[in-house]
């Protein structure tokens, strides 16, 4: 009889906090998580990735996680956490070492992966994942799971991908005070792929824009592995201060308007379509154009997607990917979106749906679970990935290692 394993993440972001809870088998490597919980609450203590204030995040997290386990009828004790802000930078690493015995072991990937972090970074930054873009062994390239192989050389290419350890470290605070500990931080430019591409995708390449509040993740794969990935300081909460600004509104009418009339096509809207915002708040009662509301967003998300097409020009891969665009993040759900990123970016364009996710699949058919679902899956699949689960082992023995020499400190 297989054991059903309990694993739960949750998506820390500037807008939204987001609790999932799922069972899977725990006997199998790649089972699908089913989804028995899905917590929902406003953020109000972080922004852009950064912590502004620590009670009121303890209490969105914590509201977040109840409710969670309130359908989930199991309680939450650890979870795998996405994060994202504009703090979070990456970078490409190589790393090298001599293979004793001569087959490569699981054990080799964990130390040539650990020699690839041995990189000078800045003492406020920490190294929140690393992913290896390929493996060579010997004089033998493009090399995807080297365990087993035979050689004396062992190298991997990888990227880094790095958090500000402040920032970081107020999070893990929060969370800690919500009462979870935390098995893992995991990055969004990583987790939603995860959650919403399959694998023939990254192998033909194709970028994930994921269109979050604070910020914007961008993420390249190629050849089944990560290419390039970035976080840009601008999302849907730039959008709503937009619209406040240039309609001369409250920011809380402003973020009611961009969902409930927002719309990024304003040749489709008629000059004398008109907003009475007294029907949707009490201290804004002027009418407003709807039409200029249109011009008003589909100049940021312009702009957004400008800075993506800049970014795949970096990499030399604009126009390029043959699988394309997938959209995911709430931001990312305003009416037209699809059609001016497909224009601007000159690549076809989906929305990022959750794949290989089962359960009460309707509370997270939406693109704006796509963090948290991803570090779900990240999660569940941490321990069948030898390049992946070598590394993390790794580092919790270093750190318990540190904790049990603390503790003998006076």
């Amino acid at each position: 009889m297989s054991k059903e394993r309990v694993i739960a993440s949750l998506d820390v972001g500037s807008s939204k906090i987001r609790t999932v809870v799922a069972v899977a088998d725990g006997e199998k490597d790649h089972s699908v998580p089913n989804i028995i919980g899905v917590g929902l609450s406003p953020s109000t203590g972080i922004r852009r990735g950064q912590v502004i204030d620590v009670d009121e995040l303890v209490n969105n997290i914590v509201s977040s996680l109840e409710d969670a386990e309130r359908m989930a009828g199991v309680p939450v004790n650890r979870v795998f956490v996405g994060v994202s802000g504009s703090h979070i930078e990456s970078f490409d690493s190589r790393g090298v070492i001599a293979v004793s015995g001569g087959e490569i072991a699981v054990d080799d990937v964990a130390r040539v992966l650990e020699a690839a972090q041995a990189v000078s970074i800045p003492p406020n930054r920490r190294i929140l994942h690393i992913e290896p873009k390929g493996y060579a062994v010997d004089d033998q390239r493009g090399i995807k799971n080297p365990v087993g192989m035979t050689g004396i050389r062992l190298e991997v290419e990888a990227h880094i991908i790095t958090g500000h350890v402040q920032h970081v470290k107020n999070l893990e605070k929060c969370i800690d005070q919500a009462g979870v500990d935390i098995d893992a931080i995991i990055p969004a430019t990583i987790a939603a792929g995860e959650a919403t591409l399959t694998k023939r995708q990254k192998e033909l390449g194709v970028v994930v824009v994921d269109v979050g509040s604070g910020c914007t993740s961008v993420t390249v794969f190629e050849e089944g592995t990560i290419l390039h990935s970035i976080c840009l300081p601008v999302g849907g909460e730039n959008v709503t201060n937009d619209i406040a600004i240039g309609l001369r509104t409250s920011v809380e009418t402003a973020e009611r308007l961009k969902i409930e009339f927002g719309s990024v096509l304003p040749q489709e809207i008629g000059e004398r379509e008109m907003i009475d915002l007294s029907s949707i708040s009490r201290v804004d009662t002027q009418t407003v154009s709807k039409r200029y509301l249109a011009e008003i967003m589909q100049a940021r998300y312009y702009e957004i997607f400008s800075l993506v097409k800049g970014e795949l020009d970096r990499v030399g891969r604009a126009g390029m990917l043959p699988a394309g665009v997938v959209l995911t993040g709430a931001a990312a759900k305003a009416p037209g979106v699809l059609d001016l990123a497909r224009d601007t970016l000159g690549l076809p364009v989906q929305m990022g749906f959750p794949v290989e996710v089962g359960g009460v699949i309707e509370k997270v058919d939406d693109p704006a679970y796509a963090t948290v679902l991803g570090a779900l899956v990240w999660g569940l699949r941490d321990g069948s990935n030898p390049s992946r689960s070598g590394v993390l082992h790794v580092r919790r023995a270093l750190q318990h290692v540190g904790g049990w020499f603390k503790s003998l400190l006076p």
